[in-house]
């Protein structure tokens, strides 16, 4: 099992930052893709970012290119999502997510373990 908690959501104006954290807990994370996805009112959970523990490697959706930026901290098995010029179409829950198997980044149900959720609001 793999414990996810999200943290770091909240009310920002348009062009304003956040980071948000999430930490890990539970199995080692050598063999794991981690991931951020956000999901709007009325819309499907959409894919944000991608990273792999172990290598490092990153992938980040067209959407976000540019303004996001995932990472990580192996010392604290914790995962970051900064960023950056925040618009009001990135408002939504964002969600980590976990997985082994992971051969299709965006493809949701190849995560296994999923955080609670953490709400980012961005006002006009």
């Amino acid at each position: 099992q793999v414990h996810l908690v999200e943290s770091g959501g909240g009310l920002v104006q348009t062009g304003g930052s956040l980071r948000l954290s999430c930490a890990a807990s539970g199995r080692t994370l050598e063999r794991y893709v981690m991931g951020w996805f956000r999901q709007a009112p009325g819309k499907e959970r959409e894919f944000i970012a991608a990273i792999n523990w172990s290598a490092g490697w990153t992938y980040h959706a067209d959407s976000v290119k540019g303004r996001f930026t995932i990472s990580r901290d192996n010392a604290k098995n914790t995962v970051y999502l900064q960023m950056n010029s925040l618009k009001p179409e990135d408002t939504a829950v964002y969600y980590c997510a976990a997985g082994d198997k992971v051969q299709n980044l965006a493809r949701r149900s190849l995560y296994d373990y999923w955080g609670q959720g953490t709400q980012v609001t961005v006002s006009p």
